[in-house]
């Protein structure tokens, strides 16, 4: 499973973990759905699921006439799971390359605002690291 496969997975997992409560372990197999998964996507789940309330105030910082409740589901993971990866995985991951990760995941799986207003947001939180 390439990186790109592990943070479509990661988006999931955490969606379901957002909406039904799911711990992370079960909502990985859930997605995985059989498949084999690997260490990276493990380390995004419960990195975020670990740090969410740090991740959380992170991104309310940086939201502007909104609140991380009134986000859709899908843009508050995809943004959850790149503050993660910036603050945790900084070292490991180029900044640019988890945006770029980030906004091209949005245009998948968000409406047609996801990736302008994920590529906004990160764009602020990575200017303050």
């Amino acid at each position: 499973m390439n990186r790109r496969t592990a943070r479509e997975k990661a988006l999931q997992a955490l969606f379901q973990i957002d909406i039904s409560h799911n711990d992370p372990s079960s909502a990985i197999e859930h997605v995985l759905d059989g498949k084999a998964g690997n260490d990276f996507l493990s380390k995004l789940v419960f990195g975020v699921v670990e740090h969410q309330s740090e991740i959380d105030r992170v991104i309310s910082e940086n939201l502007e006439k909104w609140s991380l409740e009134r986000l859709a589901i899908v843009d508050r993971n995809l943004l959850r799971l790149a503050v993660y990866e910036l603050n945790f995985l900084q070292n490991e991951i180029p900044k640019n390359v988890i945006l770029n990760e980030a906004i091209e995941i949005a245009k998948i799986y968000g409406d047609d605002q996801s990736s302008k207003f994920v590529n906004a947001v990160l764009s602020k939180i990575k200017e303050k690291l």
